[in-house]
Protein backbone atom coordinates (compact mmCIF):
# COMPACT_ATOMS: atom_id res chain seq x y z
CA UNK A 1 0.00 0.00 0.00
CA UNK A 2 1.12 3.51 -0.80
CA UNK A 3 -0.55 6.64 0.38
CA UNK A 4 -3.11 8.28 -2.04
CA UNK A 5 -3.78 11.84 -1.48
CA UNK A 6 -7.01 11.96 -3.80
CA UNK A 7 -10.80 11.53 -2.65
CA UNK A 8 -10.70 8.36 -4.59
CA UNK A 9 -10.83 6.05 -1.42
CA UNK A 10 -8.46 6.02 1.58
CA UNK A 11 -6.25 3.04 2.99
CA UNK A 12 -7.71 2.03 6.21
CA UNK A 13 -6.72 -0.74 8.55
CA UNK A 14 -9.05 -2.55 10.59
CA UNK A 15 -8.44 -4.41 13.81
CA UNK A 16 -10.42 -6.40 15.54
CA UNK A 17 -12.49 -7.34 12.42
CA UNK A 18 -13.22 -10.86 13.84
CA UNK A 19 -14.94 -8.93 16.31
CA UNK A 20 -18.82 -7.93 16.48
CA UNK A 21 -18.04 -4.24 15.25
CA UNK A 22 -15.12 -4.95 13.08
CA UNK A 23 -16.68 -7.36 11.05
CA UNK A 24 -19.67 -4.64 10.29
CA UNK A 25 -17.18 -2.61 9.73
CA UNK A 26 -15.25 -3.60 7.05
CA UNK A 27 -18.09 -4.24 4.42
CA UNK A 28 -19.19 -0.22 5.18
CA UNK A 29 -15.56 1.09 4.94
CA UNK A 30 -15.55 -1.07 1.18
CA UNK A 31 -19.00 0.56 0.14
CA UNK A 32 -17.78 3.92 1.03
CA UNK A 33 -14.85 3.40 -1.95
CA UNK A 34 -11.98 2.58 1.29
CA UNK A 35 -9.44 -0.15 0.30
CA UNK A 36 -8.98 -1.87 3.67
CA UNK A 37 -6.85 -4.62 5.30
CA UNK A 38 -7.83 -6.49 7.98
CA UNK A 39 -5.11 -7.43 11.20
CA UNK A 40 -6.23 -10.68 12.54
CA UNK A 41 -4.12 -13.43 14.73
CA UNK A 42 -6.64 -16.06 12.56
CA UNK A 43 -6.95 -15.23 9.49
CA UNK A 44 -8.67 -18.30 8.20
CA UNK A 45 -11.66 -16.58 10.76
CA UNK A 46 -12.05 -14.21 8.18
CA UNK A 47 -12.25 -16.64 4.93
CA UNK A 48 -15.93 -16.92 4.79
CA UNK A 49 -17.34 -13.71 5.49
CA UNK A 50 -19.29 -12.23 2.32
CA UNK A 51 -16.52 -9.54 1.86
CA UNK A 52 -13.44 -11.41 1.96
CA UNK A 53 -12.38 -11.37 -1.34
CA UNK A 54 -12.30 -7.57 -1.66
CA UNK A 55 -10.15 -7.20 1.54
CA UNK A 56 -6.71 -7.93 2.74
CA UNK A 57 -6.17 -10.31 5.24
CA UNK A 58 -2.54 -10.18 7.33
CA UNK A 59 -1.82 -12.53 10.56
CA UNK A 60 -0.88 -10.44 13.43
CA UNK A 61 -1.40 -9.83 16.97
CA UNK A 62 -1.89 -5.90 18.28
CA UNK A 63 0.71 -7.17 21.07
CA UNK A 64 3.81 -8.03 18.59
CA UNK A 65 5.34 -4.71 17.36
CA UNK A 66 6.56 -6.50 14.23
CA UNK A 67 3.64 -7.31 12.79
CA UNK A 68 1.69 -3.95 13.85
CA UNK A 69 4.43 -2.51 11.64
CA UNK A 70 3.55 -4.94 8.22
CA UNK A 71 -0.21 -4.24 9.32
CA UNK A 72 0.10 -0.21 9.00
CA UNK A 73 2.54 0.48 6.27
CA UNK A 74 1.10 2.12 3.61
CA UNK A 75 -1.80 2.96 5.56
CA UNK A 76 -4.13 6.01 5.73
CA UNK A 77 -6.14 5.71 8.50
CA UNK A 78 -6.23 2.59 10.94
CA UNK A 79 -9.05 1.84 12.93
CA UNK A 80 -8.17 0.60 16.65
CA UNK A 81 -11.15 -1.79 17.80
CA UNK A 82 -9.63 -4.34 20.17
CA UNK A 83 -10.24 -4.50 23.69
CA UNK A 84 -9.69 -7.34 26.36
CA UNK A 85 -13.63 -8.18 27.27
CA UNK A 86 -13.00 -9.73 30.44
CA UNK A 87 -12.27 -8.91 34.16
CA UNK A 88 -9.29 -11.32 34.38
CA UNK A 89 -6.03 -11.07 36.07
CA UNK A 90 -4.00 -8.41 33.81
CA UNK A 91 -6.28 -7.55 31.25
CA UNK A 92 -5.46 -3.67 31.91
CA UNK A 93 -2.00 -4.30 31.25
CA UNK A 94 -2.88 -6.55 28.37
CA UNK A 95 -4.74 -3.33 26.45
CA UNK A 96 -2.26 -0.44 27.68
CA UNK A 97 1.18 -2.67 26.44
CA UNK A 98 -1.54 -3.45 22.81
CA UNK A 99 -2.73 0.17 22.59
CA UNK A 100 1.18 1.98 23.62
CA UNK A 101 2.56 -0.62 20.80
CA UNK A 102 -0.05 0.55 18.25
CA UNK A 103 0.37 4.23 19.08
CA UNK A 104 4.34 3.87 18.67
CA UNK A 105 3.90 1.94 15.10
CA UNK A 106 1.16 4.04 13.55
CA UNK A 107 3.24 7.17 14.14
CA UNK A 108 6.36 5.76 12.83
CA UNK A 109 4.29 4.51 9.63
CA UNK A 110 3.46 8.05 9.24
CA UNK A 111 -0.49 7.07 9.62
CA UNK A 112 -2.86 10.18 8.94
CA UNK A 113 -5.29 8.90 11.36
CA UNK A 114 -6.43 6.64 14.21
CA UNK A 115 -10.31 5.70 14.64
CA UNK A 116 -10.90 4.44 18.03
CA UNK A 117 -14.16 3.18 19.40
CA UNK A 118 -14.27 3.57 23.38
CA UNK A 119 -16.87 3.37 25.79
CA UNK A 120 -18.74 6.35 27.32
CA UNK A 121 -17.63 7.00 31.02
CA UNK A 122 -19.74 9.17 33.56
CA UNK A 123 -19.04 12.78 34.12
CA UNK A 124 -17.59 13.87 37.66
CA UNK A 125 -16.29 10.53 38.59
CA UNK A 126 -13.26 9.66 39.48
CA UNK A 127 -11.42 7.50 37.19
CA UNK A 128 -10.40 5.13 40.02
CA UNK A 129 -13.92 4.50 41.23
CA UNK A 130 -14.81 3.48 37.66
CA UNK A 131 -15.13 -0.13 36.92
CA UNK A 132 -12.17 -2.01 35.65
CA UNK A 133 -13.68 -2.55 31.84
CA UNK A 134 -14.37 1.70 31.90
CA UNK A 135 -10.95 2.69 33.31
CA UNK A 136 -9.42 0.52 31.02
CA UNK A 137 -11.13 1.58 27.53
CA UNK A 138 -10.23 5.39 29.08
CA UNK A 139 -6.88 4.90 29.70
CA UNK A 140 -6.65 3.41 25.85
CA UNK A 141 -7.95 6.20 24.55
CA UNK A 142 -6.08 8.68 26.16
CA UNK A 143 -2.77 6.39 24.91
CA UNK A 144 -4.50 7.40 21.29
CA UNK A 145 -5.11 10.72 21.53
CA UNK A 146 -1.21 11.22 23.37
CA UNK A 147 -0.10 9.11 20.22
CA UNK A 148 1.24 12.22 18.09
CA UNK A 149 -1.26 10.58 15.20
CA UNK A 150 -4.70 12.66 14.82
CA UNK A 151 -7.05 10.38 16.92
CA UNK A 152 -10.80 10.48 16.77
CA UNK A 153 -12.33 8.55 19.78
CA UNK A 154 -15.68 7.28 19.64
CA UNK A 155 -17.26 7.22 23.19
CA UNK A 156 -21.02 4.68 22.93
CA UNK A 157 -22.63 3.24 25.72
CA UNK A 158 -25.51 0.73 25.16
CA UNK A 159 -24.93 -0.47 21.33
CA UNK A 160 -28.24 -1.82 20.36
CA UNK A 161 -28.14 -3.93 17.31
CA UNK A 162 -28.82 -7.46 16.11
CA UNK A 163 -26.02 -9.84 17.86
CA UNK A 164 -24.56 -6.64 19.77
CA UNK A 165 -24.22 -8.10 24.02
CA UNK A 166 -25.70 -5.48 25.24
CA UNK A 167 -29.00 -6.40 22.68
CA UNK A 168 -28.96 -10.02 23.59
CA UNK A 169 -28.53 -9.27 27.30
CA UNK A 170 -31.91 -7.14 27.40
CA UNK A 171 -33.57 -9.15 24.46
CA UNK A 172 -32.83 -12.47 26.70
CA UNK A 173 -33.58 -10.69 30.14
CA UNK A 174 -36.94 -9.08 29.10
CA UNK A 175 -38.40 -12.19 26.57
CA UNK A 176 -37.71 -15.10 29.44
CA UNK A 177 -38.74 -13.07 32.67
CA UNK A 178 -42.08 -11.87 32.56
CA UNK A 179 -41.22 -10.91 36.36
CA UNK A 180 -38.16 -10.45 37.55
CA UNK A 181 -36.04 -9.56 40.72
CA UNK A 182 -33.26 -7.09 39.41
CA UNK A 183 -30.26 -4.87 40.52
CA UNK A 184 -30.37 -1.19 41.25
CA UNK A 185 -28.75 -0.35 38.21
CA UNK A 186 -31.82 -0.83 36.59
CA UNK A 187 -32.54 2.77 37.25
CA UNK A 188 -29.21 3.96 36.00
CA UNK A 189 -30.02 6.64 32.81
CA UNK A 190 -28.30 5.17 29.57
CA UNK A 191 -28.46 6.81 26.13
CA UNK A 192 -28.42 3.54 23.95
CA UNK A 193 -27.20 3.92 20.45
CA UNK A 194 -28.23 2.20 17.41
CA UNK A 195 -25.01 0.04 15.87
CA UNK A 196 -25.82 1.73 12.30
CA UNK A 197 -25.42 4.69 13.91
CA UNK A 198 -21.86 3.60 15.31
CA UNK A 199 -20.88 2.22 12.17
CA UNK A 200 -21.93 5.84 10.41
CA UNK A 201 -19.68 7.38 12.48
CA UNK A 202 -17.00 5.43 12.52
CA UNK A 203 -16.76 5.78 8.39
CA UNK A 204 -16.99 9.26 8.24
CA UNK A 205 -14.06 10.14 11.34
CA UNK A 206 -11.74 8.53 8.37
CA UNK A 207 -11.74 12.12 6.44
CA UNK A 208 -11.92 14.19 9.54
CA UNK A 209 -9.78 17.51 9.25
CA UNK A 210 -5.93 16.87 10.52
CA UNK A 211 -6.37 18.84 13.09
CA UNK A 212 -9.11 17.50 14.71
CA UNK A 213 -7.86 15.11 17.77
CA UNK A 214 -10.34 14.30 20.75
CA UNK A 215 -13.20 12.14 22.08
CA UNK A 216 -16.55 12.48 21.09
CA UNK A 217 -19.61 11.31 22.42
CA UNK A 218 -21.92 9.45 20.25
CA UNK A 219 -25.72 8.06 21.08
CA UNK A 220 -29.07 7.70 20.58
CA UNK A 221 -31.90 10.43 20.49
CA UNK A 222 -33.46 9.10 23.79
CA UNK A 223 -31.74 9.29 27.31
CA UNK A 224 -33.66 6.04 29.14
CA UNK A 225 -33.09 3.79 31.96
CA UNK A 226 -32.48 0.09 32.17
CA UNK A 227 -35.97 -0.75 33.00
CA UNK A 228 -37.40 1.96 30.84
CA UNK A 229 -35.39 -0.47 27.99
CA UNK A 230 -36.98 -3.73 29.42
CA UNK A 231 -40.39 -2.07 29.29
CA UNK A 232 -39.79 -0.46 25.51
CA UNK A 233 -38.32 -3.86 24.58
CA UNK A 234 -41.30 -5.98 25.66
CA UNK A 235 -44.00 -3.20 24.09
CA UNK A 236 -41.68 -3.64 20.04
CA UNK A 237 -41.74 -7.43 20.44
CA UNK A 238 -45.31 -7.74 21.46
CA UNK A 239 -45.00 -9.35 25.06
CA UNK A 240 -47.19 -8.81 27.57
CA UNK A 241 -45.97 -5.95 29.91
CA UNK A 242 -42.95 -7.11 32.28
CA UNK A 243 -43.40 -6.83 36.14
CA UNK A 244 -39.80 -5.62 37.43
CA UNK A 245 -38.37 -4.87 40.74
CA UNK A 246 -35.65 -3.91 41.94
CA UNK A 247 -32.99 -4.63 44.93
CA UNK A 248 -30.06 -3.34 46.16
CA UNK A 249 -28.57 -6.43 47.37
CA UNK A 250 -27.17 -7.91 43.94
CA UNK A 251 -23.44 -6.83 43.37
CA UNK A 252 -21.87 -6.61 40.27
CA UNK A 253 -20.30 -10.27 40.86
CA UNK A 254 -24.17 -11.31 41.90
CA UNK A 255 -25.52 -9.55 38.62
CA UNK A 256 -23.04 -11.26 36.10
CA UNK A 257 -24.40 -14.23 37.39
CA UNK A 258 -28.12 -13.67 37.11
CA UNK A 259 -27.22 -12.59 33.34
CA UNK A 260 -25.29 -15.90 32.72
CA UNK A 261 -28.09 -17.87 34.30
CA UNK A 262 -30.64 -16.12 32.40
CA UNK A 263 -29.35 -15.17 29.06
CA UNK A 264 -26.51 -16.82 26.35
CA UNK A 265 -24.08 -13.98 27.43
CA UNK A 266 -21.98 -15.48 29.74
CA UNK A 267 -20.51 -14.07 33.52
CA UNK A 268 -17.04 -13.18 31.80
CA UNK A 269 -18.41 -10.91 29.23
CA UNK A 270 -21.82 -9.77 31.48
CA UNK A 271 -19.73 -8.85 34.64
CA UNK A 272 -17.73 -5.68 32.55
CA UNK A 273 -21.09 -4.77 30.85
CA UNK A 274 -23.19 -4.59 34.05
CA UNK A 275 -20.45 -2.80 35.94
CA UNK A 276 -20.49 -0.29 33.14
CA UNK A 277 -24.54 0.60 34.69
CA UNK A 278 -23.11 1.38 38.11
CA UNK A 279 -22.90 5.19 37.12
CA UNK A 280 -24.93 7.22 34.33
CA UNK A 281 -23.75 6.88 31.01
CA UNK A 282 -24.86 9.97 28.99
CA UNK A 283 -23.89 11.92 26.45
CA UNK A 284 -22.08 15.44 27.51
CA UNK A 285 -21.92 16.56 24.05
CA UNK A 286 -23.35 16.15 20.58
CA UNK A 287 -20.10 17.70 18.39
CA UNK A 288 -19.54 14.24 16.23
CA UNK A 289 -22.41 15.61 13.28
CA UNK A 290 -20.43 18.64 12.34
CA UNK A 291 -17.09 17.07 11.68
CA UNK A 292 -18.74 13.82 10.13
CA UNK A 293 -17.99 13.22 6.19
CA UNK A 294 -20.64 11.94 4.05
CA UNK A 295 -24.64 12.57 4.10
CA UNK A 296 -25.83 14.00 7.37
CA UNK A 297 -28.14 11.47 9.42
CA UNK A 298 -30.42 11.64 12.38
CA UNK A 299 -29.73 9.21 14.73
CA UNK A 300 -32.50 6.31 15.02
CA UNK A 301 -34.71 6.43 18.52
CA UNK A 302 -34.05 3.59 20.64
CA UNK A 303 -37.72 1.76 19.64
CA UNK A 304 -36.95 1.77 15.93
CA UNK A 305 -33.25 0.20 16.44
CA UNK A 306 -34.75 -2.78 18.62
CA UNK A 307 -37.18 -3.26 15.62
CA UNK A 308 -34.37 -3.32 12.94
CA UNK A 309 -32.23 -5.87 15.33
CA UNK A 310 -35.23 -8.16 15.93
CA UNK A 311 -36.20 -8.02 12.05
CA UNK A 312 -32.67 -9.07 11.37
CA UNK A 313 -32.98 -11.56 14.27
CA UNK A 314 -36.14 -13.22 12.58
CA UNK A 315 -34.98 -12.95 9.11
CA UNK A 316 -31.92 -15.12 10.26
CA UNK A 317 -29.72 -11.63 9.13
CA UNK A 318 -27.17 -11.24 11.83
CA UNK A 319 -23.69 -10.36 10.10
CA UNK A 320 -22.13 -10.24 13.45
CA UNK A 321 -22.59 -11.42 16.54
CA UNK A 322 -21.24 -10.55 20.06
CA UNK A 323 -19.59 -14.41 20.27
CA UNK A 324 -18.03 -13.64 16.90
CA UNK A 325 -15.11 -12.52 18.73
CA UNK A 326 -13.25 -15.05 21.19
CA UNK A 327 -14.30 -15.94 24.18
CA UNK A 328 -11.45 -14.53 27.20
CA UNK A 329 -9.67 -17.77 28.55
CA UNK A 330 -11.57 -20.32 25.80
CA UNK A 331 -8.58 -22.41 24.04
CA UNK A 332 -7.64 -21.38 21.06
CA UNK A 333 -4.64 -24.16 19.65
CA UNK A 334 -5.75 -25.54 16.22
CA UNK A 335 -6.43 -29.48 15.85
CA UNK A 336 -2.63 -31.08 15.72
CA UNK A 337 -2.52 -32.59 11.78
CA UNK A 338 0.02 -34.65 12.14
CA UNK A 339 -0.43 -38.21 12.11
CA UNK A 340 2.69 -38.81 14.44
CA UNK A 341 1.35 -36.18 16.38
CA UNK A 342 4.56 -35.62 19.79
CA UNK A 343 2.32 -32.72 21.52
CA UNK A 344 1.42 -35.99 24.37
CA UNK A 345 -1.68 -38.15 24.43
CA UNK A 346 -4.29 -37.69 22.22
CA UNK A 347 -7.51 -39.70 22.85
CA UNK A 348 -9.96 -40.03 19.55
CA UNK A 349 -13.33 -41.68 19.42
CA UNK A 350 -14.61 -42.32 15.79
CA UNK A 351 -17.65 -43.32 14.32
CA UNK A 352 -18.58 -44.29 11.03
CA UNK A 353 -22.06 -45.46 9.04
CA UNK A 354 -23.76 -45.86 5.87
CA UNK A 355 -26.10 -43.40 5.26
CA UNK A 356 -29.46 -43.68 3.21
CA UNK A 357 -29.56 -40.10 1.54
CA UNK A 358 -27.36 -38.40 -1.09
CA UNK A 359 -23.86 -36.41 0.55
CA UNK A 360 -26.01 -32.92 0.15
CA UNK A 361 -28.59 -34.35 2.54
CA UNK A 362 -26.22 -35.37 4.90
CA UNK A 363 -24.09 -32.45 4.91
CA UNK A 364 -27.42 -30.29 5.27
CA UNK A 365 -28.28 -31.94 8.23
CA UNK A 366 -24.10 -31.16 9.79
CA UNK A 367 -24.03 -27.93 8.60
CA UNK A 368 -27.52 -27.53 10.58
CA UNK A 369 -26.25 -28.60 14.00
CA UNK A 370 -26.63 -26.91 17.06
CA UNK A 371 -28.93 -24.10 18.14
CA UNK A 372 -32.60 -24.89 17.81
CA UNK A 373 -31.32 -28.07 15.68
CA UNK A 374 -29.73 -29.64 18.84
CA UNK A 375 -26.82 -32.33 19.12
CA UNK A 376 -28.96 -35.24 17.78
CA UNK A 377 -28.01 -37.56 21.12
CA UNK A 378 -29.04 -37.63 24.65
CA UNK A 379 -30.17 -33.85 25.50
CA UNK A 380 -30.22 -33.80 29.17
CA UNK A 381 -26.85 -34.55 28.72
CA UNK A 382 -25.87 -32.06 26.65
CA UNK A 383 -28.05 -29.87 28.84
CA UNK A 384 -26.72 -31.05 32.14
CA UNK A 385 -22.90 -30.56 30.51
CA UNK A 386 -23.91 -26.55 29.25
CA UNK A 387 -25.31 -25.76 32.72
CA UNK A 388 -22.39 -27.30 34.32
CA UNK A 389 -20.30 -25.24 32.07
CA UNK A 390 -21.82 -22.06 32.95
CA UNK A 391 -21.71 -22.35 36.71
CA UNK A 392 -17.49 -22.75 36.38
CA UNK A 393 -17.61 -19.63 34.26
CA UNK A 394 -17.95 -21.10 30.97
CA UNK A 395 -20.19 -19.85 27.51
CA UNK A 396 -22.62 -23.11 28.32
CA UNK A 397 -24.82 -24.41 26.11
CA UNK A 398 -26.64 -20.90 24.95
CA UNK A 399 -25.12 -18.90 22.78
CA UNK A 400 -26.94 -20.63 19.31
CA UNK A 401 -25.99 -20.20 15.88
CA UNK A 402 -25.25 -16.65 14.12
CA UNK A 403 -27.25 -18.59 11.06
CA UNK A 404 -29.51 -21.05 11.09
CA UNK A 405 -28.44 -23.18 7.68
CA UNK A 406 -25.10 -21.52 6.97
CA UNK A 407 -22.02 -22.13 9.18
CA UNK A 408 -18.41 -20.21 8.61
CA UNK A 409 -15.12 -20.13 9.87
CA UNK A 410 -14.96 -18.73 13.57
CA UNK A 411 -18.78 -18.88 14.04
CA UNK A 412 -19.32 -19.83 17.20
CA UNK A 413 -21.87 -22.29 17.67
CA UNK A 414 -22.88 -23.34 21.17
CA UNK A 415 -20.17 -23.96 23.51
CA UNK A 416 -18.29 -24.67 20.22
CA UNK A 417 -16.69 -22.80 17.56
CA UNK A 418 -16.09 -23.40 13.89
CA UNK A 419 -12.06 -24.24 13.12
CA UNK A 420 -12.79 -25.76 9.70
CA UNK A 421 -15.02 -25.92 6.89
CA UNK A 422 -15.31 -27.72 3.95
CA UNK A 423 -18.50 -27.22 2.15
CA UNK A 424 -20.18 -30.64 1.71
CA UNK A 425 -17.39 -32.63 3.13
CA UNK A 426 -16.07 -31.91 6.54
CA UNK A 427 -16.91 -29.63 9.55
CA UNK A 428 -14.24 -29.16 12.60
CA UNK A 429 -15.30 -27.87 15.36
CA UNK A 430 -13.34 -26.88 18.64
CA UNK A 431 -14.26 -26.85 22.11
CA UNK A 432 -14.84 -23.49 24.16
CA UNK A 433 -16.35 -24.75 27.22
CA UNK A 434 -13.92 -25.06 30.59
CA UNK A 435 -12.20 -28.39 30.10
CA UNK A 436 -8.86 -29.87 31.84
CA UNK A 437 -7.91 -29.95 28.15
CA UNK A 438 -8.55 -29.51 24.06
CA UNK A 439 -11.11 -30.87 22.48
CA UNK A 440 -12.03 -31.25 18.50
CA UNK A 441 -15.68 -32.20 16.99
CA UNK A 442 -15.49 -33.51 13.46
CA UNK A 443 -18.37 -34.47 10.95
CA UNK A 444 -17.74 -35.36 7.65
CA UNK A 445 -19.94 -36.90 4.74
CA UNK A 446 -18.03 -38.94 1.81
CA UNK A 447 -18.91 -41.23 -0.72
CA UNK A 448 -16.77 -44.47 -0.29
CA UNK A 449 -15.88 -46.80 -3.50
CA UNK A 450 -18.88 -48.56 -4.28
CA UNK A 451 -20.80 -44.65 -4.54
CA UNK A 452 -22.41 -44.64 -1.43
CA UNK A 453 -23.00 -42.04 1.71
CA UNK A 454 -21.10 -42.19 4.52
CA UNK A 455 -21.04 -40.13 7.96
CA UNK A 456 -17.71 -40.16 9.42
CA UNK A 457 -17.74 -38.67 12.88
CA UNK A 458 -14.70 -37.95 15.28
CA UNK A 459 -14.12 -36.44 18.54
CA UNK A 460 -10.46 -35.56 19.64
CA UNK A 461 -9.22 -34.91 23.20
CA UNK A 462 -6.05 -33.59 24.31
CA UNK A 463 -5.27 -33.76 28.58
CA UNK A 464 -3.80 -31.47 30.45
CA UNK A 465 -2.19 -33.30 33.14
CA UNK A 466 -3.46 -35.78 35.74
CA UNK A 467 -6.79 -34.26 35.63
CA UNK A 468 -7.73 -34.06 32.19
CA UNK A 469 -6.19 -37.89 31.93
CA UNK A 470 -8.79 -38.34 34.52
CA UNK A 471 -11.57 -36.43 32.82
CA UNK A 472 -11.45 -38.11 29.66
CA UNK A 473 -11.16 -42.00 31.47
CA UNK A 474 -14.01 -41.06 33.21
CA UNK A 475 -16.34 -39.51 30.57
CA UNK A 476 -15.34 -42.40 27.73
CA UNK A 477 -17.87 -45.07 29.07
CA UNK A 478 -20.89 -42.16 28.03
CA UNK A 479 -19.50 -42.09 24.39
CA UNK A 480 -21.01 -44.50 23.30
CA UNK A 481 -24.47 -43.44 24.27
CA UNK A 482 -23.45 -39.48 23.61
CA UNK A 483 -21.09 -39.99 20.45
CA UNK A 484 -23.09 -42.79 18.76
CA UNK A 485 -26.28 -41.37 19.39
CA UNK A 486 -25.41 -38.35 17.78
CA UNK A 487 -23.51 -40.28 14.93
CA UNK A 488 -27.34 -42.71 14.22
CA UNK A 489 -29.45 -39.89 14.69
CA UNK A 490 -27.25 -37.54 12.00
CA UNK A 491 -27.51 -40.77 9.60
CA UNK A 492 -31.38 -41.16 10.38
CA UNK A 493 -32.33 -37.17 10.28
CA UNK A 494 -30.36 -37.15 6.65
CA UNK A 495 -32.16 -40.71 5.57
CA UNK A 496 -35.62 -38.65 6.46
CA UNK A 497 -34.95 -35.60 4.88
CA UNK A 498 -33.90 -37.13 1.64
CA UNK A 499 -36.78 -39.52 1.76
CA UNK A 500 -39.13 -36.51 1.48
CA UNK A 501 -37.28 -35.36 -1.20
CA UNK A 502 -39.11 -36.48 -4.38
CA UNK A 503 -35.75 -36.11 -5.97
CA UNK A 504 -34.22 -38.85 -3.83
CA UNK A 505 -33.13 -42.15 -4.99
CA UNK A 506 -32.90 -45.09 -2.65
CA UNK A 507 -29.15 -46.81 -2.31
CA UNK A 508 -28.65 -50.34 -3.41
Amino acid sequence: MEHDDTREGLRCLVTGATGYIGGRLVPELLSAGHRVRCLARSPDRLRDHPWANRAEVVAGDVTDAASVARALAGVDVAYYLVHAMSSGKGFEETDRRAALIFAEQARIAGVRRIVHLSGLTPAGVPEQELSPHLRSRAEVARILLDSGVPTTVLRAAVVIGSGSASFEMLRYLTERLPVMITPSWVHTRIQPVAVRDVLRALVGSARMPSDVNRAFDVGGPEVLTYRQMMLRYAAVAGLPRRIILPVPVLTPGLSSHWVGLVTPVPASIARPLTESLRHEVVCHEDDIARHLSGPPGRPIGFDEAVRLALQRVREARVTTRWSSASVPGAPSDPLPTDPDWAGGSLYSDHRELRVDASPEALWRVIEGIGGENGWYSFPLAWAVRGRLDRLVGGVGLRRGRRDAARLRVGDSLDFWRVEAIEPGRLLRLRAEMRLPGLAWLEMGAVTDEDGRTRYRQRALFHPHGLLGQAYWWSVSPFHAIVFGGMARNIARAAAGSAARDPRHTPAH
